[in-house]
């Protein structure tokens, strides 16, 4: 049997440890290009040093050497490549700070991934640093240094020993940048995943990468193994048959070398059990005490959380009781009436009041004072049952008197952080939740009073110029949200098929619908038509994530509004909402994003900017700011204001249009400012009503004559609204289990029926009156 044998070092290198790598010795130094590890010899050598060139499992492949799968090349600066599944790693110097300077650190890039280590034996435990290298900028100051920052957060100061060094690394991280950006474009945001650091994904796709190669080199052994074994075997049966002593001993000489190999491949599969099972026992316990770690910090972290929120609602309930004024000082109700009307840096809190407030009566509706509905469709088509029709009698109705109060919020306290606690990066629309975060009326209700401030869209009817009708269409806009600001409380998610219809056409010349049209994802249809000759609709998709400090809600979809005198059409996008404080703290609500209106008959376009709020920002509170362009892109109107408060609009100078300081100075001055609009005050009590504006107090008042399907008819809104939270919570999950008991049932019959080659059965949803 041939020995194999590693040849010997050249000129200036030094022999590495026992693995048989090579590398520079303190003396000498390495020729130009890297240096390519020699294999070790035979299954007695060592586990040689971390990164070098082994030989197999213990022994010679059939044909010459083997090497484990984890074997990679490394260069003299002590860097490699393909490593444990890592692109590239190696020593680099890092800056660390003026008095330090250039430290030496151990980098490995793995997975679109940049970590350092101190050395390379903390690899295990602790990890120094870590940058995404798909947000990242590479960037090569000189021959040997070079900088990698994802923008601000991070800046990693480096320098390789060579200029072929750093050239080798800066190749490897574009590379895996390219490979990361690809694969984060790929990858869906709005997944349900848990909430687990791309660090630990990183080394536990390590760890299993480790111990499938080691599942390699088992098997390599054990065909191996069998293969000698079965030459062995053949070999001493033929010994049987001989007779002649010369034959004999031609074969016994072969059976010894047979022999040996299997001794050889047995003992490295021997070997490379054993570093399996102490692998495999090493990462169970050291993945089992981290999973107990993580376990008790989430058990520490809920208890410090629920005692902070404590303290901090103490706290406020003492402030509170400090500042408030007695009941009966004079004036006592102006200053709430100011409260609730007022105030831009006063964020709103559902559970101010410690009080009970018991219900006071409804004001009650006869029923001859029931819904008027007028003879005319919103979508202009005929329907074969009209609704008029079956209730016509009550178009006689004389006009109805609109509820100026509901029954007053219960004080029902409800620990927020143990129900949120487990909807951590989760849609929000998915997880029930009890009516205590609901004010009592549904996200069809909460679309229609965008209608609230419809007088900006008929005074944008009658102008005459389109650049005119763009500001007021912008100020309808952000209308929308100033119901917004004290509302901290969620609508009730739809029905499917649940629908809402407002007619105002006899007050104020509009009427509209909203329909549910789909589930999961939440998505609503609205429809408005107006006599002062506008229609508006919009279909909506709300989306939600809760990311632990605060809450996300972004609307998806597009508002279409249609002015029939000119034709113009415009389209806009709605703002993301951010609910800040979900743990500790009082409540609070902003907008921020920016919207485009878009007028697609002229080219003009107005650019609205909500600016996000800061603490450490010396502007206004809730600021909007907007422009009024037309399709050259020229600025004729200025906006300002707030999304809360009012906006007012200034015409541009066009002789000091192009100067940003002047055209700053002639839209502040007084005599070009126009009021395009300014919020309603609240209704007196509005904050023991939900901040209901006069508008929303009426949504939810019940009325004859309304569809089947409608809002008012369900039974644990109207149940919440009466202040019967217990009885409202149970119906409230009866109806979500109903209804996602028939969902599954749709689904399966349209399933049937696709397999039967079948045109899927159309179902007739319940009504909110049977269901």
């Amino acid at each position: 049997m041939s020995e194999l044998r590693a040849a010997g070092p050249g000129p200036g290198m030094t022999p590495g440890g026992p693995g048989g790598l090579i590398t520079t010795g303190p003396g000498g130094t390495c020729g130009p290009g890297p240096v390519t590890p020699l294999p070790s010899p035979g299954p007695s050598a060592g586990k040689g040093d971390a990164g070098g060139g082994t030989l197999g499992p213990g022994g010679p492949a059939p044909g010459g050497v083997t090497s484990t799968p984890g074997g990679s090349s490394s260069s003299a600066s002590g860097s490699t490549s393909s490593t444990s599944g890592a692109a590239r790693e190696g020593w680099l110097f890092k800056w660390t700070n003026y008095i330090k300077g250039y430290q030496r650190r151990w980098f490995v890039l793995s997975n679109g991934l940049l970590s350092y280590y101190r050395s390379k034996a903390e690899m295990r435990h602790t990890c120094r640093g870590t940058i995404n290298l798909a947000t990242a900028n590479i960037t090569v100051e000189d021959s040997c240094n070079f900088i990698i920052s994802n923008g601000g957060a991070q800046t990693y100061h480096l320098k390789a020993s060579s200029e072929v060094e750093r050239q080798r690394w800066v190749t490897a991280l574009e590379l895996a940048k390219a490979k990361a950006v690809k694969m984060l474009a790929e990858s869906d945001e709005s997944g349900d995943e848990e909430s687990v650091s791309q660090t630990d994904k990183t080394e536990l796709q390590n760890t299993l990468r480790t111990l499938s190669s080691k599942v390699e080199d088992l098997s390599t052994c054990n065909d191996l193994i069998a293969k000698h074994g079965t030459a062995l075997q053949r070999s001493l049966s033929e010994l049987e048959t001989l007779k002649l002593p010369a034959e004999s001993n031609e074969k016994i000489k072969q059976i010894n070398e047979r022999a040996t190999l299997f001794r050889i491949t047995s003992n490295a599969m021997i070997n490379a059990c054993r570093d399996f099972l102490m692998l495999a026992q090493t990462h169970s316990k050291k993945w089992q005490k981290s999973l107990q770690y993580e376990r008790d910090q989430r058990i520490r972290l809920e208890e410090t959380l629920e005692q902070l929120a404590k303290q901090h609602n103490h706290l406020e309930r003492a402030f509170r009781g400090a500042t408030v004024l007695p009941a009966n000082a004079p004036g006592n109700m102006d200053s709430s009436k100011d409260q609730c009307c007022s105030s831009k840096g006063d964020m709103s809190d559902e559970d101010d009041d410690n009080e009970f407030f018991d219900a006071p009566e409804i004001i009650t509706m006869p029923e001859s004072m029931g819904h008027k509905r007028t003879g005319s469709n919103i979508s202009g088509a005929s329907s074969d049952i009209s609704l008029d029709e079956q209730y016509k009698h009550q178009g006689e109705d004389t006009k109805k008197e609109k509820r100026t109060r509901i029954p007053h919020k219960p004080n029902y306290s409800l620990n927020l952080w143990s129900i949120m606690k487990n909807c951590i990066g989760k849609e929000l629309s998915k997880i029930p939740m009890p009516v205590n975060f609901n004010e009592p009326l549904s996200m069809l209700q909460r679309l229609t009073e965008d209608l609230e401030y419809h007088d900006l869209l008929d005074r944008a009817a009658k102008c005459e110029n389109s650049l005119e009708q763009l500001c007021y269409v912008a100020a309808f806009t952000v209308s929308s949200y100033s119901t917004t600001v004290f509302r901290t409380s969620k609508p009730f998610n739809p029905l499917l098929g649940e629908t809402f219809e407002l007619d105002r056409l006899e007050e104020n010349g509009y009427r509209s619908i909203c329909e549910q049209v789909s589930h999961h994802p939440p998505a609503a249809a609205h429809h408005a038509d107006s006599r002062h000759g506008w229609t508006l609709r919009q279909e909506i998709k709300i989306t939600s994530k809760f990311r632990g400090k605060y809450l996300s809600i972004m609307p998806l979809g597009t508002i279409h509004c249609i002015f029939h005198a000119t034709g113009n059409h415009y389209t806009w996008k709605k703002v993301t909402t951010t609910v800040h404080n979900i743990i500790v703290g009082k409540l609070w609500i902003d907008q921020s994003g920016e919207i485009e209106i878009l007028n697609h008959k002229t080219n003009e376009r107005c650019i609205l900017k909500f600016v996000p709020y800061s603490y450490f920002s010396r502007d206004v509170a809730r600021k909007v700011t907007g422009e009024v362009l037309d399709p050259s892109g020229k600025v004729h109107f200025m906006l300002l204001g707030t999304w809360d408060e009012k906006i007012d609009c200034f015409k541009v100078n066009p002789s000091l249009e192009n100067g940003g300081d002047s055209r700053l100075r002639t839209h502040e001055t007084e005599d070009s400012r126009v009021v395009l609009w300014k919020r309603n005050p609240l209704p007196k009590n509005a904050e023991n009503m939900y901040y209901f504006s006069e508008l929303a107090l009426t949504l939810n008042a019940p009325e004859s004559g309304t569809a089947p399907t409608d809002s008012r008819l369900r039974p644990d809104q109207r149940l919440m609204e009466n202040g019967r939270w217990d009885e409202a919570n149970a119906e409230k999950q009866r109806l979500e289990e109903k209804q996602r008991l028939s969902r599954k049932k749709r689904e399966a019959e349209a399933m049937r029926a696709t397999e039967d080659g079948k045109k899927c059965p159309i179902f007739q949803l319940d009504s909110l009156l049977r269901i």
